[in-house]
C-alpha cells in the first residue's frame, strides 16, 4: 500500500474504505451485511488501509457506531474521518456535533473532521471558529471540507487561520472536473483531495452494460446508468480493460489506480465483502505508466454522458419501463 504525501501524525493510505453503506439498506447488500462490517474493517487494516471515512448522516449515526465497533482495539492503526452535516453549522453546534460523533466512534480524537457540504446561507467564519475550538480542545486533529469549490476551500482556510487539510469530492475517470483546479491546488499547497465514488458507483467496474443494467435503487437513479450512457461508456471501459490486462488486474483496480495516481489524492471506495476490500487495497500498489495514464485520460475525455436536467426524462422513462 502506498500512502499520501501530506504531513499527518498517522499515515493516510492511498486507498481507504468508505462506509456510506454501513447501516444503510439502500445498497441491497442483504440483512447480514452489518455482521460483516467488522470482518471487512479488520481485513482492511491487515491490507494496509488506514483511512476510514464516515459521516454523522450515514444511516443517522449508525455508520459511525458500526465503524467504531469494527475498529475495536486496533483504533490506533486507523486514520478516522467523519463529517458534520451543515444544517446550522454555527460554532456551538459544530462543537456539540463533534462530541456526539466522537462518542459514536468511541474515540477521544477525530483525526479528520469535515464539513459535509457548503451551506449556501451560513458562511464558513462561524463554522471554522467551532473547528478551531475543537482543535484547541484536542477533540479534532485536522479539519477538512467536502464538496467545496476551490474558492470556498480557500475561504475556509482563511476563516480557520490554518490549513484545511482536505477536500472530499466526487472524482473518477467519469468525473474529472477536480483535475482543473482542486488537484493543482492540493499539489501546490500540500493539501489532500479525497475522491469519493472513484468507481462512479460501479460504472468503471465493467460489470454493467446495456444488456446488464444495475438492479439496486441507488444506481438506477444515477443517470450514468441510462442505457445511452452505458453504451457511450463502452470505449472508456475498453481502455480500462486493456490497461488492466497489462497489469493482471481488473478494470476496477485500474480505475482506482488512476484516481490515486497523484500523491496528494486518496480514494475511498466502499466494499461489500472481504474479497472486495482486498482487491481495492491491491489497487493501491498499482503504478500506471505515463502512456497508460495518458491513454485513460484521453478515453475519459471522449466520454460525455447525458447528465443533469437533460437526463431526467430518460431516467424516468427507464424506471417506468421496468
Amino acid at each position: 500500500m502506498r500512502y499520501a504525501e501530506v504531513p499527518t501524525s498517522r499515515r493516510i493510505s492511498r486507498i481507504g474504505l468508505g462506509t456510506w453503506q454501513f447501516g444503510s439498506r439502500e445498497w441491497g447488500y442483504g440483512p447480514g451485511y452489518e455482521q460483516r462490517t467488522r470482518e471487512i474493517v479488520q481485513r482492511a487494516l491487515d491490507c494496509g488501509i488506514t483511512l476510514f471515512d464516515t459521516a454523522e448522516v450515514y444511516a443517522f449515526g449508525r455508520s459511525e457506531r458500526l465503524l467504531g465497533e469494527a475498529l475495536g482495539d486496533r483504533r490506533g492503526e486507523a486514520f478516522v474521518a467523519t463529517k458534520i452535516f451543515p444544517v446550522l453549522p454555527v460554532s456551538g453546534i459544530v462543537q456539540q456535533r463533534a462530541v456526539a460523533s466522537a462518542a459514536r466512534l468511541g474515540v477521544r480524537t477525530i483525526d479528520l473532521y469535515q464539513v459535509h457540504q457548503p451551506n449556501p446561507v451560513v458562511r464558513d467564519g462561524t463554522t471554522m471558529a467551532g473547528m478551531r475550538r475543537l482543535r484547541e480542545a484536542g477533540l479534532v486533529e485536522h479539519v477538512g471540507v467536502s464538496n467545496y469549490g476551490l474558492r470556498r476551500w480557500q475561504e475556509a482556510e482563511r476563516a480557520l487561520g490554518s490549513p484545511v487539510l482536505s477536500n472530499q469530492v466526487q472524482y473518477s475517470l467519469a468525473h474529472r472536473a477536480p483535475e482543473d483546479d482542486l488537484l493543482p491546488y492540493a499539489a501546490e499547497q500540500g493539501r489532500l483531495v479525497i475522491a469519493y465514488s472513484p468507481l462512479a458507483q460501479g460504472l468503471l467496474s465493467g460489470r454493467y452494460d446495456v444488456a446488464n443494467p444495475p438492479s439496486g435503487s441507488i444506481r438506477r437513479m444515477n443517470p450514468l446508468f441510462l442505457p445511452g450512457n452505458l453504451e457511450l461508456a463502452g470505449p472508456l471501459l475498453a481502455a480500462l480493460r486493456e490497461v488492466a490486462d497489462a497489469h493482471a488486474a481488473t478494470p476496477s483496480q485500474i480505475a482506482l489506480a488512476y484516481a490515486v495516481h497523484q500523491p496528494y489524492v486518496v480514494a475511498i471506495p466502499g466494499a461489500s465483502s472481504v474479497e472486495q476490500v482486498e482487491a481495492n487495497a491491491a489497487a493501491g500498489d498499482i503504478v500506471l505508466a505515463a502512456d497508460e495514464y495518458a491513454a485513460l485520460r484521453a478515453a475519459a475525455a471522449r466520454f460525455t454522458p447525458l447528465t443533469g436536467a437533460r437526463a431526467v426524462p430518460r431516467m424516468l422513462a427507464a424506471r417506468a419501463g421496468r
